[in-house]
């Protein structure tokens, strides 16, 4: 299996494949202020195995298209959906975030949670905005700095994993010159990092490595998601996933 194949295997069977929580993805609809009604469209983009959607579908009248790259974590999603009637709510949908089938403003709502780095922010800001409708309103989470100087060592982590890490005002900032106006911004708890993805995380590590016969590749990752674990530990004074709720005006 390659290294993408391996990751894709050791996060599937997990309800997040990134911070979050579902009081924090309640909090981010409730900002929305919605007037619902059951025609509404929401897309839930980069949905992962779905456990912010599933929250969403829950809380959300109208109807959700989640979509992912992997067919792997929309299987999951589907399964869940099913075992809790959702999925006459949610239809899922496998395609790349950069070339998503959509109509002009098709939607009330674009969601996605922790996914938006696999563009960027600003590139998927101009690229999904065309598929909201004038009013409608984005929420995202996104990698955020929360200080304006931190120590060089995680500096130098971000820098090279995600070089469009900011901080929230300059984020802002690319919102409203796209077009956007903040609603609401917040940033998620430290029980979101550790209590609902890296535990979780680590206790696939045992049975994944098994599965996959202890081989090279799969004790690597697993190496580099305990280093990153104990960064967050050892930093998380300085960073951590920045929710976004804008209205699109123009």
């Amino acid at each position: 299996m390659s290294e993408l194949e391996l990751i894709i295997d050791l996060h599937k069977k997990s309800q997040r494949q990134g911070p979050g929580s579902e009081k924090e993805t309640l909090l981010a609809l409730n900002l929305i202020n919605l007037q619902q009604d059951g025609d509404m469209k929401l897309a839930d983009i980069g949905c992962g195995s779905g456990g912010q959607t599933i929250t969403l579908a829950q809380n959300f009248k109208g109807n959700i298209t989640a979509v992912d790259l992997f067919p792997e974590f929309l299987d999951e999603l589907k399964e869940t959906s099913k075992k809790l009637r959702l999925q006459d709510r949610i239809k899922t949908l496998e395609a790349s975030m950069d070339n998503l089938p959509f109509s002009a403003e098709e939607f009330d709502v674009i969601w996605s949670e922790g996914a938006i780095y696999n563009m960027g922010f600003a590139t998927g800001i101009q690229n999904w905005k065309k598929f909201l409708k004038t009013g409608g309103h984005f929420a995202l989470s996104e990698i955020t700095w929360i200080t304006n100087s931190r120590p060089q060592e995680i500096e130098d982590f971000w820098n090279g994993e995600y070089p469009d890490i900011n901080t929230a005002a300059n984020k802002i900032k690319i919102l409203e010159s796209n077009g956007f106006t903040l609603v609401g911004y917040f940033t998620l708890s430290e029980e979101s990092w550790m209590e609902n993805y890296y535990q979780p995380l680590e206790s696939q590590f045992e049975p994944f490595l098994e599965r996959n016969k202890n081989s090279f590749l799969a004790k690597k990752i697993v190496r580099d998601y305990i280093s990153e674990t104990e960064l967050y530990m050892k930093y998380k004074e300085y960073y951590s996933y920045g929710f976004y709720i804008a209205k699109k005006t123009e």
